[in-house]
C-alpha cells in the first residue's frame, strides 16, 4: 500500500529524548498482515510520547501470531488490530480472543481496515468488545498520533484505577492481619511485615516506635520501640529517644510536632494518632521513594494501624484492670481470713502451670490463671467467728463453712465475662473430690471441670506450706506425701503426676511469690 493512501502529506510527529530505560515504554502491537503498514507505522511513531514514555513497537504479520503475542505478554497497551489478514475475520477473532479467552479488558483495541465495507463499523463497534475502529485511509500522521494520545491516556487511567483497586485490597488484607494479632508485640511485627508487603521492601530495615501523649491526670509520658528489623533489630523494647540515631530522633520530633508523616529520599516516618491521644511513629528505609499512590496506600493504613493500636492498648489496660482486680479481690478475702494474699498468685501461676502441661490451648490456662484467684471468693459470707475459728469446727460450723463453695459460685455466675464464668465454676467445684466424696455436689472423676481439678490441687498444695489460723505451715516432704496419698482419691491422678514431674518449677513459684 502507499505512504500516503496511507498517511497523507502530513508531517511526521516529532517528539523529545526517548528514556532510555525499556520498563518505562509503553508496548503496543502491530498486527497487519502487510510489512509496509509496520514500517510506516514504526517511522511514524518513532518519536512519540506520552507521559515521558516511548514506544516499544511489536509486530505479528497474522492472527494467529497476534494471539500469541497477546498471550504471552500481559502489559501491550494498544493493539492495531487490521481485519482482513489471514482470511477476513482474523482481527475480529483476534479481538473476540483477547477479551473473552484471555479475559484481557485492559489492552485497548483499535482496528484498522483497509476494506470497511466486509466488516461494517456499526455492526462490528455493537458485536465485538473493540475500543476504537479505523479506516486506514483516514490514519494521517496527525490522526494516528492523536489516537495514540486518547488510545494510552484511556490505558493509564484503567491502569491507575485498577493499581489503586488492588492497593486497596493489600491495605484490606493487610489490616485484616493485624486486625487479627492478639499482643502488642504481634501487632508492631505485623506493622513491619504488612509495610514492607504495601511497599515491596525486602531487605529494608524498620521498626515500629509508641508514644503515648501525657495524661493530664497522671502527668506522664512514655515511648518505646515495639519491634525492629534489619539494622535497627537492636533497638528492640528500647524505651527514650535518647537511643535511636540522631537522623530518625529528628524525623519523629519533626513528625510529632507538625503532627503529619514525612517523607525522605531514602526513608518516611510515619505519624499515626488516634482520636485518645496516643501517637505511634514507624521509620522505614528505601531505596526509592514511594509513588504517589505508595503514599496513599501508607496513610490509608496508617489510619488503620492507629485505630487498631487503641482498641489493643484499650483491650490491654482492661484485661489488667481487670486482672489487678481479680487479685485484688481474691487478697481481699485471703486477708480477711487472715491468709496471706501471695497465696493468691501462686495459686494462679501453679494453676496454669498444670494446665499447660495437662495440654490445654495456652489461651484456656491463660484463662485459668486469671479465673482461679477468686476460688474462695464465697467466704465474704463466712462469719469471723467461724472463718478465723483456729481449732476445729464443730459439726454446725462446718456445715456452714462449705456453703462457701455455692456462695461464691452464685456471686460470680451473674455475670457473663468468661473470666467470672470460669471463676463461677472453680469456686464451685475447687472442693470436689475425685472419687466423688467432696461438696457440695458430690461430683467425681472427670464430672468436675478441669479448672476445678486444677485450682483444688494448686490451692492444696499452696495452702498446707503457708501458715494459717488454725495450723503451721507443712513441710515440703509432708505435703508432697499427702498429695501422692491422695492421687486418684481427692485429686486428679494425672494432676498429680504432672505435679512431681514439674515440682522445681512449682517450688520456684513458691520462691517468686513468698508471704
Amino acid at each position: 500500500m502507499a505512504d500516503d493512501a496511507l498517511f497523507a502529506d502530513d508531517d511526521l510527529f516529532s517528539g523529545g529524548d526517548i528514556p532510555r530505560s525499556a520498563d518505562e515504554a509503553w508496548r503496543i502491537l502491530v498486527a497487519d498482515d502487510e510489512p509496509d503498514v509496520h514500517r510506516i507505522t514504526r517511522m511514524v511513531l518513532s518519536g512519540f510520547q506520552f507521559d515521558g514514555r516511548r514506544l516499544e513497537l511489536l509486530s505479528a504479520y497474522s492472527g494467529e501470531e497476534a494471539c500469541q503475542i497477546m498471550a504471552q505478554n500481559s502489559d501491550i497497551a494498544m493493539i492495531l488490530l487490521d481485519v482482513v489478514m489471514e482470511d477476513d475475520h482474523a482481527g475480529l477473532n483476534v479481538a473476540r480472543y483477547i477479551r473473552e479467552e484471555l479475559r484481557n479488558r485492559y489492552t485497548r483495541i483499535v482496528l484498522r481496515t483497509g476494506q470497511p465495507g466486509q466488516a461494517p463499523e456499526h455492526e462490528v463497534i455493537r458485536t465485538y468488545d473493540i475500543n476504537d475502529y479505523k479506516d486506514k485511509t483516514e490514519l494521517t500522521t496527525t490522526k494516528l498520533n492523536t489516537l495514540m494520545y486518547a488510545t494510552l491516556r484511556s490505558y493509564r487511567d484503567i491502569c491507575v484505577l485498577n493499581e489503586h483497586r488492588r492497593g486497596l485490597e493489600r491495605v484490606i488484607k493487610a489490616s485484616a492481619k493485624v486486625f487479627s494479632t492478639g499482643a502488642i508485640s504481634q501487632f508492631a511485627s505485623a506493622v513491619l511485615s504488612q509495610v514492607t508487603n504495601l511497599l515491596g521492601l525486602e531487605q529494608s530495615a524498620l521498626y515500629c516506635s509508641s508514644t503515648t501523649q501525657g495524661d493530664s491526670l497522671i502527668g506522664s509520658k512514655r515511648f518505646r520501640v515495639l519491634a525492629a528489623t534489619g539494622n535497627m533489630q537492636e533497638l528492640t523494647d528500647v524505651d527514650s529517644f535518647e537511643h535511636i540515631p540522631e537522623h530518625v530522633r529528628d524525623g519523629f520530633e519533626r513528625a510529632m510536632s507538625t503532627q503529619q508523616s514525612q517523607y525522605y529520599d531514602n526513608h518516611y516516618i510515619g505519624y499515626f494518632a488516634s482520636e485518645r491521644g496516643s501517637e505511634s511513629l514507624l521509620y522505614v528505609t528505601y531505596h526509592n521513594e514511594p509513588s504517589a499512590l505508595d503514599k496513599q496506600l501508607l496513610e490509608i493504613y496508617a489510619t488503620n494501624v492507629a485505630i487498631t493500636y487503641e482498641n489493643l492498648l484499650m483491650r490491654d489496660e482492661i484485661i489488667e484492670t481487670q486482672r489487678e482486680l481479680v487479685y485484688m479481690l481474691g487478697e481481699a478475702v485471703e486477708k480477711r481470713s487472715k491468709e496471706t494474699g501471695a497465696h493468691v498468685k501462686r495459686v494462679a501461676q501453679i494453676s496454669r502451670m498444670l494446665a499447660t502441661c495437662y495440654g490445654l490451648p495456652d489461651s484456656e490456662a491463660e484463662l485459668i490463671k486469671l479465673a482461679s484467684p477468686l476460688h474462695d471468693v464465697g467466704k465474704i459470707a463466712i462469719p469471723d467467728q467461724i472463718l478465723n475459728k483456729p481449732g476445729k469446727h464443730d459439726e454446725q460450723e462446718w456445715d456452714t463453712m462449705k456453703t462457701h463453695a455455692q456462695i461464691g459460685a452464685d456471686i460470680l455466675s451473674k455475670s457473663d465475662r468468661r473470666i467470672l464464668q470460669l471463676a463461677a465454676v472453680i469456686a464451685a467445684q475447687h472442693h470436689e473430690r475425685w472419687d466423688g466424696t467432696g461438696y457440695p455436689r458430690g461430683l467425681k472423676g472427670e464430672q468436675i471441670h478441669i479448672a476445678g481439678r486444677i485450682t483444688a490441687l494448686a490451692d492444696v498444695f499452696d495452702a498446707l506450706g503457708s501458715k494459717r489460723c488454725y495450723k503451721e505451715p507443712w513441710s515440703d516432704e509432708e505435703i508432697l506425701d499427702l498429695i501422692r496419698k491422695e492421687s486418684g482419691h481427692q485429686f486428679d491422678p494425672n494432676l498429680v503426676q504432672i505435679l512431681f514431674d514439674n515440682l522445681d518449677e512449682i517450688l520456684n513459684i513458691r520462691r517468686q511469690f513468698p508471704d
